[in-house]
């Protein structure tokens, strides 16, 4: 059952429609799901590819220009890292290091943010 994107001349929206066979998909009548209406165009499907944690790592361990940053220790740079590492491995930043990152962001060094964090004594 295959399902297509279009835009729908009508209601103005981006819409997706599912064929219940391939066939009635190839016959292109289509309808609105928003609004009914039938002047549609079909549209590029966004494609996204599923990676595995261990891919997504190995990616940003060869992106130079991540890790050119971190040479420098550039905190902007740090901050980049980290939030791309929440996103390649898909677990979301906690609320102290959300802190963390939007310190480095704003180009606060690390060892300021360690000092003043509840447990930044050192040990």
């Amino acid at each position: 059952m295959p399902i297509y994107e279009y835009f729908c001349f009508d209601c103005k929206e981006r819409v997706s429609v599912l064929f219940r066979t391939m066939t009635e998909a190839e016959a292109g009548a289509a309808a609105c799901p928003a609004c009914g209406g039938a002047r549609l165009r079909r549209l590029m499907s966004r494609l996204r590819v599923l990676r595995s944690e261990e891919d997504s790592i190995e990616s940003m361990a060869e992106d130079s220009a991540l890790l050119a940053g971190l040479e420098q220790e550039d905190p902007r740079a740090l901050a980049h890292f980290m939030r791309k590492m929440s996103d390649g491995t898909g677990e979301p930043l906690d609320e102290e290091m959300d802190e963390v990152v939007e310190r480095l962001e704003s180009g606060e060094s690390p060892e300021s943010i360690e000092s003043s964090m509840p447990d930044g004594s050192g040990e």
